[in-house]
């Protein structure tokens, strides 16, 4: 998460340890996750947008077992880097697209929504994609709570929902926290017809997909459809997520050509075109060998 407004912080920050109860490819470039058992009783659901760390055992249990308790944090991060590479777990952010509550029938879960670059089969994946197309369940991860981007003021029901493929399970965990009442805009780009995956949302939140073509980069339709939109009445509050480009432009749109007080636009960039997540030497390896 390159660059972020003011965030809501959870309760609490510690390891929870949770397994992987199954996996569902949803489109080309949706991969569901559904994680549960271990120690999912500690996770403290947030609705709207809460994202976590994310470790992944790409080099076994033995590194999720060396994690420090504070690996989010600077020094904690620090004692992460030292764990030798191949055993060191790769790290990601991720939003929780959907918790469950625990049933008679079943412990409670949670549903992760990973894009999809690249293919594990022919090792154009990145070590989180790999992970998700070929994760089975029982396998074990590790995650800790971030908390909230989305922070509009209490009572707020009208939005401006703006974002690429990345930020889809953040606007549609939003939506499905927003009152039923709430009204406004979400505007959503994706790569493909097939990955419009449609959520649940407030009859009068009217959600336009928008489908990037080859080429095109990420994030610019999406702004350009912001540009030319019909904004709701104010007050509304905003929430720009993606591509860095996205928040970063949309918000000096919002608040310099659009009038939108600064303090109602939340906004978080996701990641870089051109700046990919730093892949260990031993994942690299593993790819060259599979190449």
């Amino acid at each position: 998460m390159a660059l972020a407004s003011r965030l809501v912080k959870p309760e609490t920050q510690g390891l929870v340890h949770l397994t992987v109860l199954r996996r569902e490819q949803l489109s080309p470039h949706w991969m569901r996750v559904t994680l549960g058992g271990a120690e999912i009783e500690s996770f403290r659901a947030m609705g709207y947008d809460q994202w976590f760390r994310l470790f992944l055992p790409l080099g076994g249990d033995e590194g999720l077992d060396r994690l420090p308790a504070k690996a989010n944090k600077m020094f904690g991060y620090l004692r992460y880097l030292r764990i030798p590479d191949g055993v060191r777990p790769v790290m990601r952010n991720y939003t929780v697209r959907e918790y469950r509550s625990a049933t008679d029938e079943r412990g409670p879960e949670i549903d992760v929504d990973f894009v999809l670059h690249g293919s594990a089969e022919d090792g154009t994946a990145g070590p989180a994609s790999r992970w998700a197309q070929t994760c089975e369940p029982g396998e074990s991860v590790v995650v800790i709570d971030e908390g909230l981007a989305f922070n509009p003021e209490r009572g707020t029901d009208r939005v401006v929902l703006v974002a690429d493929e990345t930020g889809l399970p953040a606007i549609a965990g939003i939506c499905a926290s927003l009152p039923s009442h709430a009204s406004g805009l979400a505007v959503i780009e994706v790569p493909s017809a097939e990955d419009a995956l449609e959520f649940a949302h407030p009859a009068d939140v009217h959600v336009r997909w928008i489908v990037r073509d080859h080429g095109v980069k990420p994030g610019a339709l999406a702004l350009k459809a912001l540009g030319e939109a019909s904004l709701p009445d104010a007050p509304f509050h905003a929430y720009l997520v993606g591509e860095q480009s996205l928040p970063t432009e949309g918000r000096r749109l919002l608040v310099n050509e659009r009038g939108v007080p600064k303090e109602l636009v939340s906004f978080c960039g996701y990641w870089r075109v051109g700046t990919a997540s730093p892949t260990p030497k031993s994942q690299l390896a593993a790819t060259e060998v599979h190449s």
